[in-house]
């Protein structure tokens, strides 16, 4: 044991493309419950955060540029 309690090392499964997907299908309000109990786990709170805000505004560049092409 690392002295972090049952939490798996952050490098273990916690990738970049692990994130993605679950800031992902969060923000879409989908997401299953075994997979966000392992997301708990792995993930760091930080790196879903970072994510989460960088979502957010390519989000929001999104709509912007579909408002722009229908105006």
């Amino acid at each position: 044991m690392t002295g972090h309690g049952e939490r798996q090392p952050a490098g273990a499964d916690a990738s970049l493309w692990r994130t993605v997907r679950a800031v992902a299908w969060a923000m879409l309000g989908i997401r299953n419950g075994d997979e966000f109990r392992k997301d708990q786990h792995a993930l760091r709170p930080l790196q879903v955060l970072v994510v989460g805000l960088v979502g957010l505004f390519l989000l929001v560049l999104l709509l912007i540029g579909v408002v722009r092409w229908v105006v």
